[in-house]
């Protein structure tokens, strides 16, 4: 099904002087106004467009790519203020309205908020709201498992590191000891499950995976290229020096330079790791 707030690939079926036509299911024919379509776009093309309502609330549609679709969370900022609430740039000519009944606290115009997307009921417009955890239900089932690539949006951090939203739809926690790079509220980063504890509840990582390991790999061998092919550090070195040095933990360091022992890419001595010639 078909609906505002998405991107969908749709067919032109008709032309006319000031845009063109597309065939959009249940919501019928839609506007794709010429500014926004491609100079050789014709009848019986394909094209990917974004679904919104225009201010005359007829659905209407662009290849502008928006910040966020409906049904996802994203960190926008506030670019006005009326009597009816706050508007969000969400990358479109049309901004977003989070009424005051769904702002968790009065919004500033010129700061970013974390918000989910939405569409209102009675009219079917884009809406947002910063009230997030009604939408992040963590009594919904899922399928999340271990070593799990994930997409997360840093949320807010706490005592025991920072809390993240995982994949758009449940709360996971990323500790301080497994972070060792600078985050920031509403960063998108990828990540991965670490642990699924018997409650439901989910523990990331920012590491985990053959991908995280070659790329681990990578940097320690461009570290041991300049510095004249040795690195006074092994796996018994105190992980702060490990994480200052390479930016990861010392269970990564541990992992990444095992691996590149076995392949003969690095030796292992009493005060450090070598790399060995070709």
């Amino acid at each position: 099904m078909i609906s505002i707030g998405k991107t969908y690939t749709l067919d032109v079926i008709k032309t006319v002087d000031f845009g063109f036509y597309l065939d959009a299911g249940e919501l019928g024919e839609v506007l794709l106004p010429r500014k926004y379509a491609p100079d050789d776009l014709a009848t019986g093309d394909s094209i990917e467009v974004f679904l919104y309502l225009d201010s005359e609330d007829r659905p209407v549609a662009t290849t502008l790519e928006p910040y966020a679709q409906v049904g996802e969370f994203a960190y926008l900022r506030v670019v006005d203020s009326t009597r009816i609430g706050a508007f969000l740039d969400i990358g479109l000519d049309k901004d977003v309205l989070v009424p005051f009944a769904e702002q968790h606290r009065p919004m500033d115009v010129g700061h970013f908020y974390l918000v989910y997307l939405y569409l209102d009921k009675v009219h079917g417009r884009i809406t947002a709201s910063s009230k997030i955890d009604k939408f992040l239900d963590d009594e919904r089932p899922h399928h999340f498992k271990p070593q799990q690539a994930v997409d997360l949006i840093i949320a807010n951090s706490t005592d025991l590191g920072y809390k993240a939203i995982i994949n758009h739809s449940h709360w996971g926690v990323l500790y301080k000891n497994d972070v060792h790079q600078r985050l920031s509220f509403g960063q998108h980063i990828k990540g991965f499950i670490k642990h699924v504890r018997p409650d439901g509840k989910i523990d990331l990582s920012l590491q985990g995976g053959k991908e995280t390991r070659d790329k681990y790999a990578t940097i320690i061998i461009d570290y041991l290229e300049k510095q004249n092919g040795f690195a006074p550090v092994h796996d018994k070195s105190d992980p702060q020096l490990i994480a200052k040095l390479f930016g990861m933990s010392k269970a990564a360091f541990k992992k990444a330079i095992g691996g590149l022992y076995k392949q003969r890419v690095i030796s292992i001595e009493k005060d450090g790791i070598r790399l060995l010639k070709k």
